[in-house]
């Protein structure tokens, strides 16, 4: 397993200014102009890849291109995403695109569980989902929300509760929350910003939006 490196190592290395970092991964989100263009842009991600040997998640939608770097299954960096991300970034120039990070973002449902409950093995195998670590359970392809499972606070054997977790850019997490805020939501926990808040909808159902991982500095193998 690499060596892992950071969020702020990440930013701080240079030339990745395009890039943010959330769940499982460094991201960008590039606008092109027409389909062909986004396949052309596609092409050139895939020769530097097979370059370096180091092979990124692309997306390619005819309003965009998203491309997501990893070194480790749980989405951790290193060295290569870095070398990888930069030169990404120049093809982007060279081809004229710009990069849009508000439009970049990791989707995960935190499921909530009884003392002693272990609903993992079900919901990983109702939803084709293979375990990772002590409490994940992740799409092997990497194409749907992540699952994390959590002991409740305060136990209602029987009851089973989730909440959204949506990871942004660090410089965007202000404006989903106030946007969130405008629509009808309210602040439910704030006391952990501008790591992440803790919002309700009308309806009560709860999202957190998390900035954390764009500018965490912890190492753990």
């Amino acid at each position: 397993m690499p060596e892992r490196t950071t969020a702020r190592e990440f930013h701080d290395a240079g030339g990745v200014e395009d890039w943010r970092v959330l769940y499982w991964g460094a991201y960008a989100y590039y606008r092109i102009g027409s389909f062909v263009l986004g396949a052309r842009f596609v092409a050139a991600i895939a020769d530097v890849a097979e370059e370096t040997e180091h092979y990124p998640d692309v997306d390619l939608r005819p309003e965009g291109v998203t491309v997501r770097t990893f070194s480790r299954q749980d989405g951790g960096l290193s060295e290569s995403d870095i070398a990888l991300a930069r030169r990404v970034s120049d093809m982007a120039r060279e081809l004229g695109l710009e990069p849009d990070p508000s439009q970049v973002q990791m989707v995960g449902i935190a499921v909530a569980q009884d003392a002693g409950a272990d609903v993992r093995p079900f919901w990983s195998a109702a939803l084709g989902y293979e375990h990772l670590g002590a409490e994940d359970a992740i799409d092997r392809h990497r194409r749907n929300p992540h699952l994390m499972f959590q002991a409740l606070e305060s136990s209602k054997a029987g009851r089973g509760r989730f909440h959204i977790d949506v990871a942004v850019p660090a410089d965007q997490a202000e404006a989903r929350v106030a946007a969130a805020l405008a629509a009808g939501g309210r602040i439910a926990d704030d006391s952990r910003a501008p790591e992440w808040w803790t919002l309700a909808s009308p309806e009560n159902h709860g999202v957190d939006i998390a900035a954390w991982p764009d500018f965490e500095d912890y190492d753990e193998d």
